[in-house]
């Protein structure tokens, strides 16, 4: 699979999120509020924002991943 940075940059903002919902989840501490000033600051949901653009993103992953197995049967 042909990497490119912004899968990489995704994928890391991906992994951020989910350990984030996992805190939520079992926790109920929202990391990204105490270190941002709360879920209603602008940089709070501007990196919610992000997370869930990555997300979207991410979803072209999936596309790329059956182009390459193709290409790989077809060799």
């Amino acid at each position: 699979m042909n990497t490119k940075p912004y899968d990489i940059t995704a994928l890391t903002v991906i992994i951020i999120g989910a350990i984030n919902w996992g805190l939520i989840g079992f926790f109920q501490f929202d990391l990204i509020a105490v270190l941002f000033g709360g879920m209603s600051s602008l940089i709070s949901r501007i990196i919610y924002g992000l997370v869930g653009l990555c997300g979207l993103y991410a979803l072209t992953i999936y596309s790329r991943i059956d182009e390459n197995r193709l290409i790989e049967h077809q060799n």
